[in-house]
């Protein structure tokens, strides 16, 4: 499966299984681990055990089975990593304290001769 059609997957489950907020970050050249990262809030942590498994199911059933799955039996935060994508499943309190988007979003630093000569 293309990487375009995987994210359009995951983010049609996640607007399936009422996941809110979903947010997609493109991360390429930013990260090596992937290529998209999607966040997203569930209600409760039955609701974001139960999106973690239904997009694990769904994106296996789509013939891109999930290199492993984090977190889905405490329910908090549960990160599905589909190479390609990883989606990370979090309660609004727990998505709140990481603020992936914003750690994601920031802009990366810059070397400066001045500053390693200083250290």
């Amino acid at each position: 499966m293309q990487l375009e059609h995987l994210k359009d997957l995951v983010v049609e489950v996640l607007s399936d299984m009422k996941a809110r907020d979903i947010s997609v970050m493109d991360v390429r050249g930013k990260t090596a681990v992937t290529d998209y990262m999607i966040v997203a809030s569930g209600t409760s942590d039955r609701h974001v055990k139960a999106i973690a498994e239904t997009v694990a199911y769904k994106a296996k059933e789509a013939g891109e089975a999930p290199l492993g799955t984090e977190g889905v039996q405490e329910g908090e935060w549960a990160l599905v990593d589909l190479n390609g994508v990883v989606v990370h499943l979090m309660l609004p309190k727990v998505r709140d304290f990481y603020s992936l988007e914003r750690l994601w979003s920031a802009p990366a630093l810059v070397s400066h001769p001045a500053a390693s000569a200083s250290a």
